[in-house]
């Protein structure tokens, strides 16, 4: 049986190692995981619930395709156009936007950035933003990804979470665009 691939990356690697070494200090010294238990035990340390919901996560890239990128291209305003130029090559947003219609089609492409049904906490979502930026104000972006219902949090800014929200068609026409220019990168 050919053995599956499943590609693994931590934002914080030392919190990943305090929760890895907590489950298996909680499992004592003379309990050794078996090696499907060590996989469970990675997953959870990464934030998924087991192995399963890891491989489940990895399996969906990125820049997945959907139904949108067969379909006949939507025509790119020019608040979309200038939204995609906001990225460098390496898919980092340079700058803020001063138009807010440009602002709010950039943030759908930060919005792509987070894993859906995972609960992040600030400093994560910080990491996340930080990759994603080249201009120093991941405050600004995860307050304004919160603003513009992209993402939620508790009161106490403690937990952040992907909303599942609908693109209208421009942001749309944006992140069909996105998509497209990630995987000729890639190509």
């Amino acid at each position: 049986m050919p053995r599956e691939l499943i590609p693994f990356a931590t934002p914080d690697l030392s919190t990943f190692a305090r929760a890895l070494a907590r489950a298996l200090a909680e499992r004592g010294p003379e309990s050794r995981p078996s090696h499907v238990e060590m996989l469970n035990l990675i997953a959870r340390a990464a934030g998924h619930r087991n192995l399963q919901a890891l491989r489940a996560a990895m399996r969906v890239p990125r820049a997945a395709r959907t139904p949108d990128d067969d379909a006949v291209p939507l025509p790119l305003t020019e608040h979309a156009r200038k939204a995609l130029r906001q990225f460098d090559g390496a898919g980092r947003l340079v700058r803020w936007p001063s138009r807010f219609a440009v602002q709010r089609l950039a943030l759908w492409v930060l919005w792509t950035k987070f894993e859906p049904r995972r609960t992040y906490t600030e400093k994560e979502v910080n990491a996340v933003l930080m990759t994603a930026h080249l201009f120093g104000d991941h405050a600004t972006l995860r307050r304004e990804l919160v603003n513009h219902k992209l993402l939620a949090r508790k009161d106490d800014c403690s937990e952040y979470r992907k909303l599942p929200a609908r693109p209208d068609p421009e942001a749309r026409a944006v992140l069909t665009a996105w998509r497209r220019r990630e995987r000729e990168a890639v190509e």
